[in-house]
């Protein structure tokens, strides 16, 4: 029996200042997952952090998950060779997931701050934009959404920070914030 696939697939942004760019790129992940749709999600940036959906994305069928990051938030400018290597090696690696067209939902978590960063081209990522399958959903998170991205997408949604429990001395918490 064949799956059924999207007609149309189309560009999601998560961007802005706030949290949950990431939450609801999973949600989103999680629901698909739910309707028999394959999702892969490919992450710029955070590899080497202890996140929750480590923990659990092996144990859901239809979703696979790979990282790339150093562990380390990239502060310096230019970035290291080490960070330009690794956001090239997710590039690729997305590129591959959505040129093959055998998933229905690729996010590429953190993309628009490899953006910012100059990690990877603004022109590398509309191309993949207007050269994906028909079929294929496309979610774009991160801080930082180049105007042209915004442009390219179908969806924008802007996670604004209005109040953030950080600013009152609260860490991160596991399984809440990571």
């Amino acid at each position: 029996m064949t799956r059924q696939r999207l007609k149309k697939g189309l560009v999601q942004v998560y961007t802005g200042d706030g949290k949950g760019k990431t939450s609801a790129a999973f949600g989103l992940a999680l629901r698909a997952v739910g309707r028999g749709l394959k999702v892969y999600v490919i992450q710029f940036i955070k590899g080497g952090f202890d996140y929750g959906e480590l923990h659990i994305v092996e144990k859901i069928p239809n979703l696979k998950l790979a990282t790339f990051g150093r562990g380390k938030f990239i502060t310096q400018t230019p970035p290291s060779v080490e960070d330009l290597k690794l956001a090239r090696e997710a590039f690729e690696m997305a590129k591959k997931v959505v040129d093959s067209g055998e998933y229905d939902v690729v996010v590429l978590d953190e993309v628009n701050v490899a953006l910012n960063l100059k990690l990877i081209s603004i022109e590398e990522v509309i191309d993949l934009i207007k050269n994906k399958p028909k079929h294929v959903e496309l979610i774009l998170t991160g801080r930082y959404a180049p105007t042209q991205i915004i442009d390219a997408a179908d969806l924008v949604t802007e996670m604004r920070e209005v109040k953030h429990p950080f600013t009152q001395g609260v860490l991160p918490r596991k399984g809440i914030e990571y």
